[in-house]
């Protein structure tokens, strides 16, 4: 087989400088970075995947409709409702002045008090009315002695705690209950008819005159006033000597 001459491996040589030379020509060309540079590749405006794009410095966060709710505060707070609708009592008139009562219940109100000043409970028993129309007391026992009844509820077994509360009772103001009708009476102390929960500081100070600071507390809860209170007809009868509700 005869030898390729000089002149036609020159010529070959020079159709694969060329082609490949061509072919250079027509592929683009690959810029190689650093690391350090491969942050700077995306443009500014160039979307994240799924919707991602964080918002620029001078756009406000979209606000969602339909979305999560601001928190409210941790701690609910509620206003207890009072017990009982205060604004449903009628304002009651408290009078002090015993000589504004009429005659009947002024004398048997003085005999009351000097009776319990005497420190001697049986002082009072003339005092109480018999009968169909008996003055009604307060009793932890069975019996229809009004003086063992009282003593039964005394702190002390002589009654004269009971009779340092009638007392108290006596010097405070009064309430007309029923007034204008065959049951009208004149009541100690006033706060039978207000509604604890509003009484004033000054009526406040005036309560615990008569009962303790527990003793408060528990009225407030209840709404009302439930310790002693004491009950004379227009006519000076001793009605009543009663605690509770």
């Amino acid at each position: 087989m005869p030898m390729p001459s000089r002149d036609r491996i020159a010529r070959l040589a020079g159709v694969l400088v060329f082609s490949a030379a061509l072919l250079a020509a027509t592929l683009p060309v690959a810029t190689v970075h650093a690391l350090s540079d491969i942050k700077d590749l995306a443009p500014e405006d160039a979307p994240l995947e799924d919707g991602l794009n964080p918002p620029k410095a001078d756009e406000e966060m979209p606000v969602v409709e339909d979305g999560i709710p601001d928190p409210g505060p941790l701690i609910q707070t509620e206003t207890p409702p009072a017990n009982g609708d205060l604004s449903q009592i009628d304002p009651v008139t408290v009078y002090y002045e015993i000589d504004k009562a009429p005659e009947p219940v002024q004398r048997i109100h003085r005999l009351i008090l000097e009776a319990a000043k005497t420190g001697d409970i049986e002082n009072l028993r003339p005092l109480f009315e018999r009968g169909a129309n008996a003055t009604l007391v307060s009793s932890a026992d069975d019996t229809d002695d009004p003086i063992l009844a009282l003593k039964a509820v005394s702190g002390d077994e002589d009654g004269v705690e009971v009779l340092a509360i009638l007392m108290d009772l006596l010097s405070t103001g009064y309430i007309i209950q029923d007034e204008g009708t065959p049951e009208e009476a004149y009541v100690w102390p006033y706060f039978v008819g207000k509604a604890i929960n509003s009484l004033t500081p000054v009526e406040k100070v005036e309560l615990l005159r008569i009962v303790t600071a527990g003793d408060v507390a528990g009225m407030q809860e209840l709404g009302n006033y439930n310790f002693f209170r004491v009950g004379i007809t227009a006519d000076g009868r001793w009605k009543f000597f009663l605690t509770g509700d």
